[in-house]
């Protein structure tokens, strides 16, 4: 086959170390778009990226060229280089070491698209760890209490 053909449609999540409350509404907007921008130039698609101050959601078509690992890697390092580097007064600013991804179909984009633009409301209710224990369990994926 002289042509290799995926659909890598991730939602991506992660949280703020030790997940204090950085991602201030003043952050918020221009974070987020510089993450998209570090997506494209990792050969990814960005379909949306938002959250609140504690964690972030992506929602993202990633190349098969790259691991999910690598990107995330490179896009927390290099995100919270540009905060450091642009919100000086910020330094404490800084990503958790881990992340969450889960794989979605083209079907489930509306549904997690929406999901992600209603994460403020949502917060007020559910919190981020309980949140993503839901993820887990939903998907599937065995974890330690410990990491959430």
């Amino acid at each position: 086959m002289p042509q290799s053909y995926t659909s890598l449609i991730y939602h991506i999540v992660f949280g703020t170390k030790n997940g204090l409350p950085l991602i201030a509404k003043d952050l918020a907007a221009g974070l987020h778009a510089y993450m998209a921008g570090i997506l494209k130039h990792l050969d990814g698609r960005p379909i949306l990226i938002g959250g609140v101050e504690n964690h972030v959601h992506i929602l993202t078509i990633l190349s098969q060229k790259r691991s999910v690992e690598d990107v995330l890697r490179d896009l927390k390092a290099n995100s919270s280089r540009w905060v450091h580097q642009t919100f000086r007064e910020r330094s404490e600013f800084a990503w958790q070491d881990g992340y969450s991804a889960f794989t979605v179909s083209v079907r489930g984009i509306p549904q997690v698209k929406g999901y992600i633009a209603k994460q403020e409301a949502h917060h007020r209710e559910v919190p981020f760890a309980e949140e993503l224990r839901e993820f887990l369990k939903m998907h599937e994926i065995a974890f330690d209490e410990r990491y959430i």
